[in-house]
């Protein structure tokens, strides 16, 4: 393999392994502002994107542990590297796929060291990010604290209000 080839072929194995989770996508005919755009919301996300030949591609994962089909990659393709959160780098790309849907495909990706298919892959898009189960998570905790507080407030306030009015009714007498 040529200096340069083995060089880019490094560089796509480190972004994998840097990042752990990725989605494959395919594309064609994107104008320059749409990728810029792309590049840009993804970005925000701690993300990254990376558009790669598929032999690269398939020696690279081969390399890493995992396998790609050649077959299996149509057109030209794109992955999005998730530093952090695969979740929300999935909407956003279910979110560009939207507004291209003649332009770009979804094929699969590897969210925690298992691959997944373009159906997988929309499903885990619809989920919530952790974020979102977080604060679910925590407004399922509160609540019974939150009932079992208003419940104890509620006693020691209606005895105060008994004592109260036992007491107005004593100044009546």
């Amino acid at each position: 393999m040529r200096k340069e080839k083995q060089y880019l072929l490094d560089e796509v194995e480190n972004q994998i392994s840097d990042s752990g989770s990725f989605v494959m996508i395919s594309y064609s005919g994107l104008s320059a502002n749409a990728v810029n755009g792309f590049r840009s919301s993804i970005r925000k996300k701690n993300g990254g994107v990376e558009f790669v030949k598929k032999r690269l591609l398939v020696k690279a994962a081969e390399n890493l542990g995992f396998k790609l089909k050649l077959n299996d990659l149509p057109g030209h393709i794109g992955i999005v590297l998730a530093k952090q959160d695969p979740i929300e780098i999935t909407k956003e790309v279910f979110n560009f796929h939207k507004d291209n849907k003649k332009n770009v495909e979804v094929v699969g990706g590897r969210i925690d060291g298992a691959l997944v298919d373009g159906e997988q892959m929309k499903t885990l898009s619809q989920l919530p990010g952790k974020d979102e189960m977080r604060a679910q998570l925590l407004a399922t905790l509160e609540a019974p604290l939150s009932q079992t507080l208003a419940t104890m407030e509620a006693l020691v306030t209606s005895v105060i209000y008994c004592l109260d009015n036992k007491a107005k009714q004593g100044e009546k007498n």
